[in-house]
């Protein structure tokens, strides 16, 4: 365990570490651990998410990769040059991230998709410790409300004061954050999130950073 992340055998979360442990059992050949950030500390660009999908980050080792939310995603992200290379569901397959950088509110895999708040609180400490080693930020994509909700405690704020909607942007002291939904397959498959709400989120990050 380091302060930027969790160990392979993180033990904070007694929860977590039963799923993970049986999910190991079920399926050794897994990654089945706390999922890294993607991409260099240098960026001006964090994308933060919920937690790991089972049998996607979960599965594979890098975050959004292997489900659909990662395939919306990368899409976006390399048509507006956050990222070369083409996305194929898997760790070596090439893909770059470009002055873009992508990590999770919750690093291990909880049951059904839903960490506790006791969790999230648990893990924030490395959002913010990740926050921290990156010197050049400039903006932060939140994607849902629970991904929001830990961004605006990891800068020292209350969430009841910094209020999550599609297409905000609030300032938090030198950083722009951005909110979207979760880019899930639920979110999209009713309608909740298009892919035009999606990609004009990233347009606006597009646009922050290239008037900086």
């Amino acid at each position: 365990m380091t302060a930027l992340g969790p160990g392979r055998d993180c033990p904070l979360c007694p929860r977590l570490v039963g799923f993970r442990d049986k999910q190991r059992a079920a399926h050794p050949d897994w990654h089945n651990a706390p999922v890294p950030s993607f991409g260099t500390d240098d960026a001006r660009l964090l994308i933060v998410g919920l937690a790991p999908g089972l049998q996607g980050a979960n599965k594979t080792g890098r975050p959004f990769t292997g489900d659909w939310a990662g395939d919306l995603l990368y899409e976006t992200l390399i048509d507006f040059g956050f990222a070369t290379g083409v996305y194929d569901e898997r760790p070596d397959d090439g893909l770059t991230l470009v002055d873009a950088r992508i990590t999770n509110a919750v690093r291990c895999v909880p049951p059904e998709n839903k960490p506790t708040t006791e969790e999230i609180a648990t893990c924030r400490p490395f959002l913010s410790a990740t926050v921290a080693a990156m010197p050049r930020l400039q903006a932060i994509v939140a994607l849902g409300r629970i991904g929001h909700d830990s961004v605006v405690r990891a800068l020292g704020e209350r969430p009841s004061r910094v209020g999550f909607g599609h297409g905000a942007t609030h300032r938090i002291g030198q950083l722009t954050l951005f909110d979207s939904y979760h880019c899930s397959r639920y979110n999209t498959n009713t309608g909740v999130l298009t892919t035009a709400m999606f990609r004009a989120v990233f347009q606006a990050v597009r646009g922050h950073l290239d008037a900086a």
